[in-house]
């Protein structure tokens, strides 16, 4: 089993930006597939973007695109979101996820089996 705990999230202006991380203990991600789901009030869990340690090539849902980033950094064994030009609809509880198996254009919220707690991120003047 994978722990991860998520830090970084709090308020942000609209047009701010935010950073989460993810740290990872008992795998190493760089062996695994990586998720950021989200979920706001009222509403289904929703996939962010999504990280393969196959090919390293990034996914994002299409209301994040040219905005969100995700990286890995192997060393602190840790997964970063970078949040920019935000915007009031990105307020949710955002969530990191990993998994042993798959990949991102075939996965979806079953595909991963260790979550972290969730961190709250707002968005709002």
């Amino acid at each position: 089993q994978v722990q991860l705990v998520e830090s970084g999230g709090g308020l942000a202006q609209p047009g701010g930006s935010l950073r989460l991380s993810c740290a990872a203990s008992g795998f190493p991600l760089d062996n695994l597939l990586i998720g950021w789901f989200r979920q706001a009030p009222g509403k289904e869990r929703e996939g962010v973007s999504c990280l393969s340690s196959s090919d390293g090539v990034p996914y994002y849902v299409n209301s994040v695109k040219g905005r969100f980033t995700i990286s890995r950094d192997n060393a602190k064994n840790t997964v970063y979101l970078q949040m920019n030009s935000q915007n009031p609809e990105d307020t949710a509880v955002y969530y990191c996820a990993t998994a042993f198996k798959g990949t991102c254009a075939r996965s979806n919220r079953r595909t991963f089996d260790s979550w972290g707690q969730g961190t709250q991120v707002t968005v709002s003047s």
